[in-house]
C-alpha cells in the first residue's frame, strides 16, 4: 500500500494545486463529512485506501471493494468533503516509479 501511496498522492495533489479553484465551496459538490461517508462507505461500497494531507485539507481516495470505481475527496477544515473526481477500472499497484535518472 506505501507505494501505491507514494505514487498517487504527489499526482493527486498535483492536480488539486494546479486545478483552477472555485470562488466557493458551493460550485463544488460538498457536504458535511459524515454525509459524503455515508454515500461512499454504504450506498456505493467504497473504503479508503489512501489518504494525505495538503495544509489543512484532507486529500482520500475511496475506491469500491469489488467494482473499481472510484472518489477522490477533499476535507476542509471547517468539516465539509468535497468530491473532486470520480472514475471506473481503478487498479492498485505495487509498481514504484523509477528513480529519476535510473535507467528504465
Amino acid at each position: 500500500m506505501r507505494p501505491l501511496f507514494r505514487t498517487l498522492l504527489p499526482l493527486a495533489l498535483s492536480a488539486l494545486i494546479l486545478a483552477p479553484q472555485p470562488a466557493d465551496a458551493r460550485q463544488m459538490q460538498c457536504a458535511a463529512r459524515e454525509r459524503v461517508l455515508d454515500v461512499l462507505q454504504d450506498r456505493l461500497d467504497q473504503t479508503v485506501r489512501a489518504r494525505g494531507l495538503a495544509g489543512q485539507t484532507v486529500m482520500e481516495l475511496f475506491v469500491g471493494t469489488d467494482s473499481g470505481d472510484w472518489t477522490l475527496t477533499v476535507t476542509l477544515p471547517n468539516g465539509m468533503t468535497c468530491l473532486l473526481a470520480n472514475g471506473q477500472g481503478f487498479t492498485a499497484t505495487d509498481d514504484m516509479l523509477a528513480a529519476r535518472g535510473a535507467p528504465v
